[in-house]
């Protein structure tokens, strides 16, 4: 492989190959490097020359190799390696974007010294959120990533070869808007020109990315965040329609935006709407409202709202039923069956939801 970088940057890169392959052989650097062996070795003198302790052990088993010295070798990182290095810590460490934090000092530290056209990308995904990953979330290809975040700073078409299941993969042009991370899932935001429509993709399937010669116009009012959980909350088989008896801004701070859209009615009711494909699991997010609802839309969740609430009064009449007082507060003798009509009577607070 032929290199046309000056003479300081074979020199860099032969510092590289030595501190990835001690004990590497002139002649496999002159290989690497595109020059003769004779070339090679000037190179290692200029690092000695720069005070960086390359050592040299002759015979069929020597090779350079770097030493310990007074001055730290200088890191060298592509932007895939520096991109991985980003990602590794993201998942490893959900307060290392934060700079006061420890790790998150550190990695600001190599961040600095990295060239801009390594630092830019892992800069922009050391500032998206990891936290609170989900199960089963899968961090993707640092090359694959690193391609797609560039893109989408330099403004450029991408042709992607994308895994729709296991054994299945399919060819799409896209306009890259922006990577997105959301609880350990790597999203891109995209126009496909292959649909015709916005998308949302995961990163782990993208198989294959190449970049194209053609401008891109991410549109002016894009908010990433909020156009990924548009998405997150939309599509699916069962539609949701739920009123809650709280403005807006309350409603928001209990349920999270990927539930739904929150539709104002009026100073003191919200309209939530969105679209499921499990019932039961939606309908348990929805007792985290702490006000009065009413299930709308569709009968699959009214449904699986009547089974929840039959559940927790059963569990709760079972426990009622076991107390091992089993008495009226005054001394009366034991009552199950009044334990149970105690707690299916009306409860002190008002219902949380109705099912119209």
């Amino acid at each position: 492989m032929t290199h046309d970088e000056s003479p300081t940057a074979r020199t860099l890169l032969l510092l590289e190959l030595i501190q990835n392959s001690p004990g590497i052989t002139a002649e496999r650097l002159a290989g690497r490097l595109g020059v003769s062996e004779r070339a090679a070795r000037r190179y290692v003198g200029i690092l000695r020359e720069a005070g960086i302790p390359i050592e040299s052990e002759r015979g069929p088993y020597g090779g350079y190799r770097v030493g310990r010295g007074l001055r730290l070798p200088p890191l060298m990182f592509t932007p895939a390696e520096a991109l991985g290095l980003v990602m590794a810590v993201l998942d490893g460490h959900s307060d290392s974007p934060d700079p006061a934090d420890p790790v998150g000092s550190a990695l600001g530290k190599i961040m600095r010294v990295l060239p801009e056209a390594v630092a830019g990308p892992a800069e922009a995904v050391r500032s998206l959120s990891t936290r609170h990953p989900e199960p089963g979330a899968r961090t993707p290809s640092p090359e694959s990533t690193a391609v797609l975040v560039q893109a989408c700073a330099a403004r450029r078409r991408l042709r992607l070869g994308y895994r729709i299941r296991p054994g299945e993969e399919r060819v799409m042009e896209v306009d890259p808007w922006a990577v997105v991370v959301r609880r350990g899932r790597w999203y891109l935001l995209c126009w496909s020109h292959t649909k015709n429509a916005r998308r949302v993709l995961r990163v782990d399937k993208v198989a294959g990315v190449e970049v194209l010669d053609a401008p891109v116009a991410p549109p002016a009012d894009l908010d990433p965040a909020e156009m990924l959980e548009d998405h997150l909350s939309a599509g699916w088989r069962y539609k949701v329609e739920v009123v809650v008896d709280a403005p807006a801004d309350a409603v928001a701070e209990w349920i999270p935006r990927s539930l739904g859209r929150r539709e104002p009615i009026d100073a003191t009711s919200t309209r939530l709407v969105g679209s499921t494909d499990e019932p039961d699991w939606y309908v348990r997010q929805l007792t985290a409202i702490r006000a009065p609802f009413r299930i709308v839309g569709s009968r699959e969740l009214r449904e699986a709202a009547e089974a929840l609430g039959r559940r927790l009064l059963q569990a709760g009449a079972r426990s009622s039923a076991g107390d091992v007082s089993g008495r009226h507060d005054d001394g009366g003798q034991e009552a199950p069956g009044a334990a149970r009509c105690g707690l299916v009577g009306e409860p002190r607070d008002e219902h949380l939801f109705e099912i119209p």
